[in-house]
């Protein structure tokens, strides 16, 4: 993403295709493909139902976001759930400058859902070379 801001010298948004069931707990984008990876964005929406996704696009909460997003999150009326939502402050920006979208590679946990978040503990504890070891044990001592 680094890379890419430096190129272009916009906004980039990491982004993952999700399941078609899972747009609503995501911002969705859409627009047109520059590469494989890199995407000129056109469209955002906040926690869209699966009918309104204009894709499967997810953004994944990674951002590289230039200082106008902050003059439009300023100005935003409250949005999905009553809350100030990034999101919204972005397709504003959207308006003003270019915003891109970067497919991100690797794997992400969604830490905003209670099992995303424990699952993400577990799974790098596990991993983690000084605590994987004494870790494993431990879950094997629970009664599942």
């Amino acid at each position: 993403m680094v890379d890419q801001f430096s190129e272009w010298q916009a906004s980039i948004l990491a982004v993952q295709e999700v399941p078609a069931e899972h747009t609503k707990r995501y911002g969705i984008v859409a627009g047109a493909p520059i590469s494989d990876r890199l995407m000129d964005l056109t469209h955002m929406v906040e926690k869209p139902n699966p009918e309104d996704a204009p894709s499967r696009l997810g953004v994944a909460g990674r951002y590289i976001l230039t200082p106008g997003v902050f003059r439009e999150i300023a100005t935003q009326p409250r949005g999905v759930g009553g809350e100030i939502q990034l999101t919204d402050g972005i397709a504003a920006l959207m308006r003003r400058e270019k915003v891109f979208a970067f497919r991100y590679e690797g794997k992400r946990y969604d830490c905003g859902s209670k099992e995303g978040f424990l699952q993400a503990n577990v799974e790098l504890a596990l991993d983690h070379p000084q605590l994987g070891a004494s870790f494993r044990e431990y879950l094997k001592t629970l009664e599942i």
